[in-house]
């Protein structure tokens, strides 16, 4: 019986410090956010946005390991003009009748500070996908007073040719095909 107890703790020992390290949170889908820029032919830079959700994994020992997995519902759109968001879910932009959502998965997070990284993955928006690269800053971590459950916040920006994911209504004449792209996000543990 003794033997059986000490390889118990023993297995105990080795297993939870791997586990402790990965920590699995949940996306805020009201403080998660997708916003993006885009040039009106050179005449002013409008812009919407998307709520998102998701799940991250966190890594603290090794960031390196760590993963993220977002999903935005394409007909959420919010420019504010609820005409021009309707002209946007259209068949001429996003036809989200077809493609209803965007997801976004980590494929390697490349840590380039003590608060930084490089996260890459794969952007399906469309029906086409194709690797992304996002600017990540880590700005807090710690107890959210209001539900005393360890939250994680994010900034993030990047850039996409709206064309490479066949989102191409009037690049000529000049509607802008490159879209800035900025992130905000915080995320639970559960």
């Amino acid at each position: 019986m003794k033997r059986i107890l000490f390889i118990f703790i023993l297995s105990l020992c080795f297993t939870l410090p791997a586990q402790a390290a990965e920590e699995e949170f949940t996306l805020d889908p009201m403080h998660t956010y997708v916003l993006w820029h885009v040039s009106h032919f050179g005449f002013s830079y409008p812009s919407g946005k998307w709520m998102a959700s998701g799940t991250l994994i966190l890594d603290k020992n090794k960031p390196q390991n760590s993963k993220v997995n977002v999903t935005i519902n394409m007909a959420d759109i919010d420019t504010g003009i609820p005409k021009l968001d309707e002209h946007l879910k259209s068949k001429e932009f996003f036809n989200v009748a077809v493609f209803p959502t965007a997801t976004f998965v980590s494929t390697k997070v490349d840590p380039t500070g003590k608060s930084t990284a490089i996260v890459y993955g794969t952007l399906m928006l469309h029906g086409v996908s194709k690797p992304v690269m996002l600017h990540v800053t880590l700005n807090k971590a710690g107890e959210f007073f209001m539900t005393h459950k360890y939250r994680v916040g994010f900034s993030a920006t990047t850039q996409i040719n709206r064309s490479d994911f066949g989102v191409d209504a009037y690049v000529r004449p000049g509607l802008g095909n490159k879209v800035g792209i900025e992130i905000e996000a915080e995320a639970q543990k559960d």
